[in-house]
Order: structure tokens, then sequence, then C-alpha cells
């Protein structure tokens, strides 16, 4: 698996997380190990990207988590991420 960037993996949590999801499940579709997702979510939920709901016992996109992600997409439609298989510079 190519480096990912801590925005490109924040990204990939709040898309799993849409909607709720377990911790299991995120860890996932994420594809990072528990101690990892542990690390990313005290970040997100300090951040107020991420909540836990108590009843459901699942994680949620809050409102700004979903504006990052809106942000983000129109971002990569912009400057799309150039798939580097020759090993030159992109530029």
């Amino acid at each position: 698996m190519k480096y990912r960037s801590r925005t490109e993996i924040t990204v990939l949590i709040l898309e799993a997380a849409n909607g709720g999801a377990t911790k299991t499940k995120i860890m996932y579709k994420s594809f990072l190990s528990y101690a990892q997702l542990k690390e990313y979510f005290t970040m997100l939920i300090e951040n107020g990207l991420l909540e836990y709901e108590d009843g459901t016992q699942k994680y949620r996109t809050t409102e700004k988590g979903l504006r990052l992600l809106k942000i983000y997409n129109q971002i990569e439609e912009l400057i799309p991420s150039t798939i580097n298989t020759s090993n030159k510079e992109p530029f």
C-alpha cells in the first residue's frame, strides 16, 4: 500500500463513519490498526469532526466533519491525485 497522508486517512475515517459505524467497521474500511485508529479518534473527536453515540455505540461524522469531506472532495476535483508509476516527478 502506498504512503497515505494524515489528511487522506482522516477522510477515510470520516467517510466510513458517515451515517454511523462501529469502531471495527471503521478500522477495516480505513485500513488501520487498532492503535492507529485510537490515535485518530482522539484527534477527530477533540476537533469536533467525529462523535460517539452512547445509545447505539457507534461513531458518526459530525456536520463539521461532513463539511471537511465536501471541501476535500472539491479540492480533489480541482487537483486530482496523480498516480506516479514511472518514478518521475509529477511536475
